[in-house]
């Protein structure tokens, strides 16, 4: 060969080779699609990260993953890098998401599927385990070797349906805990109780074993509705808290006298904690000695009532202002009721002002107006109010006696006639007795008489449009009056206008705690008003006690489950968004409308 070929062909051979070089170093790898979780199993109120992994391509669109009950999933962000390894590019972007459960159990999530570079690939399906968390023992507290931990405190152990007791859960912190960020309430299991809103009190220190800890009262007021030997918790939460690094400096001067190294570094602990759980007895409220107008009132209270004025016409208003003071469940005490016959009763407004943080001890004032209708009324009847004692165990009645009243017949009174003045005409001069006869009339004007006036005719039918009207309310007022059950339905209609109205304001300032707490207030007064009960007493319970032994229709009484159910998770875990809030509320409003078909 010559040699001028064989160069040629030496130089042709090696720029192929650059070629291939080349084409392997551009040419992308396969395509893959691959889910993980950094973790399998945790303890419930930590959370793990859920990664969707696409190498080799970007995805036409990000697959969600489903919807799986007591799971919330939200999206927190992408992170991408590239690589270059043997000649080779390759480019990793994973979307995070972040996963939180609501209870514990197994939980799975399914295969996600996800187009990239043109091939539709899918994931494995993944298993996590979320364990409960367990509280410490008694020994492990004493010893101080807990950096935190959780305490269920009840002031007893035997309650009365219908009793009130500030329950309060203690979070312990050891000396070194510098802070405290992020802490939630995840559970509190209270079947047969109804828990109110969680209220900080004031911070302490207390000697518990051989160490010294900062205690943080949480308060909670708690309800009592069933009777039975029940069960309150175990409470479970999670935190974030600010600990001494464990590479620290450790200073035997400092920890001489007992403070941590304030010259070492922190770091961020996250935990998990769990108290135990009380067991309760609740009790019912006796029948022996209870009074015919017991209305559920629980809790020791005093009753005083003023009105005025007491010198009065027929027809003229008299205001009575009543006040109910003590302890217990101020919020759901009513206005005791007496017998009033020969008055013309208003509805009665209320005001409650508490002077504890719980809202369990204070004043309830309620004002009504009453108008006397003839003068044959001489007082006011007695207003008597009974409540049950838990204290003493015993029914109470209090009494305030009879208000005296002075009422005259209605009417204008006669004016007197004066006397004429005797001397009143001595310096006038006397009157013309005669007057001559007009001989010529004059023009006489062609005036139209007012009878046949079209204005005139119907200026005289507005006081009979006038008496109509004030007949018809008369009538309606008087029906009203005498049909407490007619009043009680306009009321919570007009309740639940005014609920959704407030529920789309709350949906849009994404206040889900104050959202569901007027969830429940408003099934609570259409369930009550449906089943003539107090509405304080509804609970999910009614839906087997009471409405299904009166045939209400399945397809009403699983989504009444499923938003009691609801309600009761947001309590503690109140986690929706607006837009989630604001979908609920065609829901709610079709499901109130439905119950108001449920036969009383």
């Amino acid at each position: 060969m010559p040699r001028r070929a064989f160069i040629r062909a030496r130089f042709a051979g090696f720029w192929a080779a650059v070629l291939v070089a080349l084409a392997a170093a551009f040419v992308a790898p396969a395509a893959t699609f691959t889910a993980s979780l950094d973790r399998n199993q945790i303890v419930l109120g930590e959370s793990v990260t859920l990664a969707l992994t696409f190498s080799g391509g970007n995805p036409q669109d990000v697959p969600n993953p489903p919807d799986i009950p007591n799971l919330d999933i939200a999206y927190i962000g992408p992170s991408s890098q590239f690589s270059l390894i043997q000649g080779r590019v390759s480019s990793i972007v994973t979307h995070n998401f972040q996963v939180t459960p609501r209870q514990a159990g197994d939980y799975t999530i399914p295969a996600l599927r996800a187009t990239v570079g043109g091939q539709l690939l899918s994931t494995q399906p993944l298993t996590l385990r979320v364990l409960k968390p367990s509280a410490p023992t008694p020994e492990a507290m004493a010893s101080g070797s807990q950096v935190a931990f959780l305490r269920l405190v009840v002031p007893k152990t035997e309650i009365f349906v219908g009793e009130t007791v500030p329950v309060q859960l203690q979070l312990c912190l050891r000396r070194e805990v510098q802070g405290i960020s992020n802490f939630q309430l995840t559970s509190l299991p209270a079947e047969g109780f109804l828990v109110g809103k969680m209220v900080q009190g004031q911070r302490g220190q207390a000697q518990i074993g051989n160490a010294l800890y900062s205690v943080i009262p949480l308060l909670l007021p708690v309800k009592a509705l069933s009777a039975g030997n029940l069960t309150l918790g175990p409470a479970t939460a999670s935190a974030l808290l600010e600990v001494p690094s464990a590479n620290r400096r450790r200073d035997p001067f400092f920890e001489r006298f007992g403070f941590p190294d304030l010259l070492g570094g922190t770091e961020q602990k996250q935990v998990v904690l769990a108290s135990e759980a009380v067991p309760l007895q609740t009790l019912p409220l006796p029948a022996q000695n209870r009074p015919a107008n017991f209305n559920g009132a629980v809790g020791t209270f005093t009753l005083s009532l003023t009105a005025s004025p007491t010198n009065l016409t027929a027809g003229d208003p008299i205001t009575v202002k009543v006040q109910i003071s003590g302890r217990g469940a101020l919020d759901t005490l009513t206005l005791p009721e007496p017998s009033w016959a020969g008055f013309k009763v208003y509805p009665a407004t209320s005001k409650l002002d508490t002077t504890d943080a719980l809202g369990l001890e204070g004043t309830k004032y309620f004002e009504q107006v009453v108008v006397p209708e003839t003068a044959s009324v001489q007082a006011l009847p007695s207003f008597t109010f009974s409540f049950f004692d838990p204290e003493q165990k015993v029914y109470r009645t209090l009494s305030h006696p009879p208000v005296p009243l002075l009422v005259r017949p209605g009417g204008s009174a006669s004016v007197p006639a004066l006397a004429a003045d005797r001397h009143a005409g001595q310096n006038q001069s006397p009157a013309q007795d005669i007057v001559h006869i007009k001989q010529r009339i004059g023009a006489v004007g062609q005036l139209q008489p007012l009878v046949f006036r079209p204005w005139f005719l119907g200026l005289q039918a507005l006081p009979v449009l006038a008496f109509l009207g004030a007949a018809v309310w008369r009538r309606r007022t008087e029906q009203l009056a005498n049909n407490p059950r007619l009043r009680r339905q306009r009321h919570v209609a007009r309740i639940i206008r005014d609920g959704l109205a407030e529920l789309r304001r709350f949906a849009a300032a994404n206040d889900s705690e104050a959202f569901f707490a007027t969830v429940v207030r408003l099934l609570q007064e259409r369930l009550g008003e449906r089943l003539d009960a107090p509405a304080s007493a509804i609970t999910e319970a009614v839906i087997e006690e009471k409405l299904r032994p009166r045939g209400v229709p399945e397809e009403l009484l699983t989504p009444l489950h499923d938003l009691f159910q609801l309600c009761n998770q947001v309590r503690y875990a109140p986690l929706k968004t607006s837009q989630e809030l604001s979908a609920l509320i065609p829901q709610i409003e079709s499901l109130l409308a439905r119950l108001e078909e449920v036969k009383p």
